[in-house]
């Protein structure tokens, strides 16, 4: 009997402390009704506290750029609060400089709210907008990187600068039971307003490049957020100089047709770093735009290739025929695309040559 009434007792004391970690919860993660004000009134959200800041946004479809899907790894989330809303998490730290935290900077995904708050955003984050899209053709250019070409259905058209990317949202899928968005840039032209394209790389184990290369089948439908990004053509450079790697040729593909569409008086020498032939793409395709246009210039180059690939083009690290083929930095500008290895060594050369800080542009992929 004592030990029926043990285990008795065991069970209403369970229950009774399970009771009151519910309602502990509820009281203190029940922030109720919080008002976000951006850039001092122009636009006022009423949301439900406890969510973060960026996915609170996006449910009022104020879209800011993040291509980790809220992780903290990506660092672009950035808003200023005009007053503080606690100290800086440790998971914020190695994306905001000390200036950026003094002046209230803070990642959007990694802000909780918990009570009215007043921020500053970029006046283009209000023309970012979420489409719905067709998925029109699908094209495998190399062994692991496929081009996506998309019809816009809702809205039907948009407006962007070439070198600016959107933001894909895929869908579970598998063991993945959670949808993530992710960043890819738009390797189309500007003018095809109802169309884009994107480029992109298998990347073992993302979820959203698998969802992309492995779920994805053409009249599947696909919503994403943009545009965003900095990384368009600035004034100023009477030649440019553009590098890239792997998926990286997508903007530079957009912001070279762009250019000669509009028959701008800018020469182009474009430098593609590959390791063997089976890594290179569009080879014909900007080979042709060689033979057309005087001002466009084309270069890939491989790092790996060997007597059986019988390759008669430039060899060694990209930077290496970077370094051959640009003598100084008057009158030029760059910009890189790839990854942060590649950015990282191309900036260290051309700075050598005599580029400063303000005539380097890159988007790392």
């Amino acid at each position: 009997m004592s030990v029926v009434l043990t285990v008795l007792s065991l069970s209403v004391l369970a229950t009774v402390l399970a009771g009151l970690v519910v309602l502990a919860d509820y009281k203190l993660n029940n922030y109720g009704v919080c008002t976000i004000d951006i850039n001092d009134g122009t636009k006022r959200l009423e949301i439900n506290g406890g969510s973060s800041l960026l996915s609170s946004l996006a449910s009022h479809r104020v879209f800011i750029p993040s291509a980790c899907g809220g992780k903290a790894t990506c660092g672009l989330c950035k808003v200023t609060l005009a007053e503080s809303a606690g100290p800086v998490l440790p998971t914020e730290e190695p994306y905001l400089s000390d200036a950026e935290i003094e002046g209230g900077v803070r990642l959007a995904c990694q802000l909780k709210v918990k009570h009215d708050l007043r921020i500053m955003i970029p006046e283009e984050f209000f023309n970012v907008k979420q489409y719905r899209s067709r998925v029109e053709e699908i094209t495998q250019l190399t062994h692991d990187i496929k081009q996506f070409r998309f019809r816009l259905i809702e809205p039907q058209t948009i407006d962007f600068k070439a070198g600016q990317y959107v933001q894909i949202d895929s869908k579970p899928y598998d063991q993945v039971t959670e949808a993530v968005s992710r960043a890819y840039s738009v390797s189309s032209v500007p003018s095809e307003k109802n169309i884009i394209e994107l480029i992109i790389r298998l990347v073992p184990g993302g979820i959203c490049t698998t969802f992309m290369h492995n779920h994805v089948k053409e009249g599947d439908e696909i919503t994403f957020a943009g545009p965003f990004g900095q990384f368009y053509l600035h004034e100023g450079g009477d030649e440019l100089i553009f590098i890239a790697g792997g998926s990286g040729l997508a903007p530079i593909r957009s912001l070279v047709l762009d250019i000669l569409e509009k028959k701008l008086d800018k020469k182009m020498k474009f430098f593609f770093g590959a390791v063997r032939p089976r890594d290179l793409y569009y080879v014909e395709f900007f080979r042709e735009l060689e033979e057309k246009y005087d001002n466009f210039t084309y270069i890939p180059a491989l790092s790996g290739a060997t007597p059986e690939d019988k390759w008669d083009g430039e060899e060694g690290l990209i930077t290496d025929v970077v370094a051959r083929h640009v003598p100084d930095a008057v009158g030029r500008q760059a910009y890189l695309c790839g990854s942060p290895g590649m950015i990282n060594a191309c900036v260290n050369v051309l700075t050598k040559i005599g580029f400063g800080k303000e005539a380097i542009f890159y988007d790392e992929f």
